[in-house]
C-alpha cells in the first residue's frame, strides 16, 4: 500500500464528531480526523510493518497518521535520532502513549530513553519517559526486577510536577511497576509512602492513588496467587 492510498483511506474514515469529542479530552484537534484506534489497528494489520511508510506517515503531521506510523514501524530499524525527533513532535497524550506502547518500548533504547526523557522539561517528552516505564513494566515479561529499580528515583523526583499529563504518567509508571510482582509491589508502596510526605499537591495525589491500588485487596490477592503459582 502506498502513502497516498493510506491517507485517502484515513480521510474516508474521518469522523468530525469524534474529532470534536477528542478535543474535549485534551487531544490536539489540529490535523485530527477522528479515526478510532480499532480502525487504525485494523489498517496497521493490513499494511504490515514498514519503516519507510512509517516515516512518510509521520511526516504528514496528521494525528492518526502518526499513531499509525508507530503501529507499523519496525523497532529494530528505529535509531536514536528518530526517537528524539518524534518525541519532540508529540502534541497530544494519545500520540505519545500510542508510540510508546506500540513502538518505542520494543526498541533497544527503551530503558535508556525512559530515564533520559523523565528529566526533560517539555511536557510530552517527560510524559513519554514515564509512559515508557509503564508500558515496559507491562510488556517486558522477561525483564528482571533490577531493570525497574532505576525508575523509582525518577518517579519520586518528578512527582512534584503539577502538569496533568506529567503527574498522570508518573502515577501510571508507579502503579504499573508495582503490579509486576510481590517484590516490586513492596518497593513501589515504599516509594509511594515517600512521595506522600512531599509538600506537593501533585505528589500527594500520585501517592494516594497509587497506594489505593497497589495496597488494595485485588492487586495483593493477584500477586500472591502469581507467587504461589510460580513455585
Amino acid at each position: 500500500m502506498e502513502i497516498d492510498d493510506i491517507i485517502i483511506r484515513l480521510k474516508s474514515l474521518s469522523n468530525p464528531k469524534s474529532a470534536e469529542g477528542m478535543a474535549r479530552f485534551g487531544i490536539n484537534p489540529e490535523k485530527t480526523l477522528g479515526v478510532s484506534i480499532p480502525s487504525l489497528r485494523k489498517m496497521a494489520t493490513e499494511i504490515g510493518r514498514s519503516h519507510v511508510l512509517a516515516q512518510q506517515l509521520w511526516a504528514t503531521g496528521i494525528h492518526e497518521a502518526r499513531i499509525l506510523a508507530g503501529m507499523i514501524d519496525e523497532p529494530d530499524k528505529v535509531e536514536d535520532s528518530q526517537m528524539e525527533q518524534w518525541v519532540r513532535d508529540f502534541d497530544s497524550w494519545d500520540v505519545c502513549d500510542q508510540c510508546c506502547m506500540n513502538l518505542f518500548d520494543r526498541t533497544g533504547l527503551a530503558y535508556q530513553k525512559a530515564i533520559e526523557w523523565s528529566s526533560k522539561e517539555e511536557e510530552f517528552v517527560k510524559r513519554a519517559g514515564f509512559a515508557l516505564m509503564a508500558v515496559l513494566a507491562f510488556h517486558d515479561k522477561k525483564a528482571r526486577d533490577e531493570a525497574f529499580l532505576k525508575f523509582f528515583p525518577a518517579i519520586e523526583k518528578e512527582s512534584v510536577d503539577e502538569r496533568n499529563y506529567v503527574k498522570k504518567a508518573v502515577n501510571w509508571a508507579l502503579r504499573q511497576i508495582g503490579k509486576r510482582n510481590i517484590n516490586l509491589n513492596k518497593l513501589a508502596i515504599e516509594t509511594a509512602k515517600k512521595i506522600q510526605k512531599i509538600d506537593s499537591k501533585a505528589a500527594r495525589w500520585i501517592a494516594a492513588d497509587a497506594l489505593r491500588e497497589l495496597a488494595g485487596e485485588a492487586v495483593q490477592k493477584r500477586l500472591q496467587n502469581k507467587k504461589t503459582n510460580s513455585k
